[in-house]
């Protein structure tokens, strides 16, 4: 498929900040219709991606399309064509919502009347319809803001959506909303939708493809079951009574699996034949005074992957690996 028929198309894209090289040669095809995940530890260059590919950076070589244009050259047609939902969520607080949504609209060229009708219709789509209209954005929760900045990204139908870490420090009721919005965006208006998070269970259930970006470059591509499946192997998961205990755990357990992590009070083994390991697991950690306080085996998740390819936690070094 040529370049201009994806929605979205890298090639060698680089963005530097004197010597610092954020974004290295990174080449990207995410087809029309696609939900897209990305994913990098803090300072791998996502965020730094995302603002070229939304034209508000511009890049040091290579090139980028985004539905159909060239994010240097036509950034105008570009920004008709997406949507962006920024991390920090940027909104008038003395505003109310459909006063928002109604002046965005506006600005896209609709007439008063229809967009007072876009604010309508996407305030129910986002399940916001229902709250008083004078009250002001400013008295909003954390999840009702973000709901309504995606409403606001979305107001001039775009072609391609830029979700920026969109649950982030929601709880999960809110979490779980947006991720049904996109989904039905997704599957029912045929929103191409370009999302990073920090939230590796967020990339398993809505994208169809995942890539890992880590020091500039992408080191991982592909199905989020097919970048599982090349862990090779299962795990199982013991929680400790602390952080120390965990570290013991995971030395005393070395011969048994060379490759293990660490997260806080909890220690995964990667290991093949699990089940038949588990006996051995808990005499060995009996033997040495270690008390088990759970034990699960599990197939491997994104967050494996994550630290498989990366070294670390999604936020940075939130895990990391115990070998020998």
């Amino acid at each position: 498929m040529p370049d201009g028929d994806r929605s979205i198309a890298t090639r060698a894209l680089t963005r530097r900040f004197g010597d610092l090289v954020a974004v290295d040669a990174v080449d990207l095809e995410v087809a029309p219709g696609e939900v897209f995940g990305f994913l990098g530890p803090n300072g791998a260059g996502k965020s730094t991606l995302v603002r070229m590919l939304t034209t508000i950076l511009a890049p040091s070589a290579g090139s980028a399309r985004v539905a159909g244009h060239d994010v240097v050259h036509e950034a105008g047609a570009v920004r008709r064509a997406i949507g962006v939902a920024l991390q920090e969520v940027g909104l008038d607080p003395l505003m109310t919502a459909r006063e928002l949504l109604t002046l965005q609209a506006r600005l896209f060229d609709a007439g008063r009347a229809e967009a007072a009708a876009r604010a309508e219709r996407l305030l129910a789509m986002v399940g916001l319809d229902e709250v008083p209209p004078a009250t002001r954005v400013g008295t909003y929760s954390g999840g009702m803001k973000r709901r309504l900045d995606l409403a606001l990204a979305l107001v001039h139908d775009p072609r391609v959506l830029f979700l920026d870490e969109p649950t982030t420090g929601l709880d999960p009721a809110s979490r779980a909303a947006i991720w049904r919005e996109v989904r039905r965006l997704n599957e029912e208006d045929g929103v191409t939708i370009f999302l990073t998070t920090q939230y590796l269970e967020e990339a398993d259930r809505l994208a169809d493809r995942v890539a890992i970006i880590d020091r500039g470059r992408i080191a991982a591509l592909g199905t989020p079951a097919s970048l599982k499946a090349e862990v090779g192997e299962e795990v199982v998961e013991l929680e400790l009574p602390d952080p120390d205990a965990a570290r013991r755990a995971a030395d005393v357990l070395a011969g048994l699996a060379p490759r293990r992590s660490l997260s806080g009070a909890r220690a995964r083994l990667y290991v093949t034949g699990a089940a038949a390991l588990v006996p051995e697991v808990v005499r060995r950690l009996d033997a040495a005074g270690l008390p088990l306080r759970g034990l699960s085996v599990t197939q491997p998740t994104l967050d494996d992957v994550f630290l498989r390819v990366t070294g670390s936690g999604p936020a940075g070094a939130e895990a990391k690996e115990a070998t020998p």
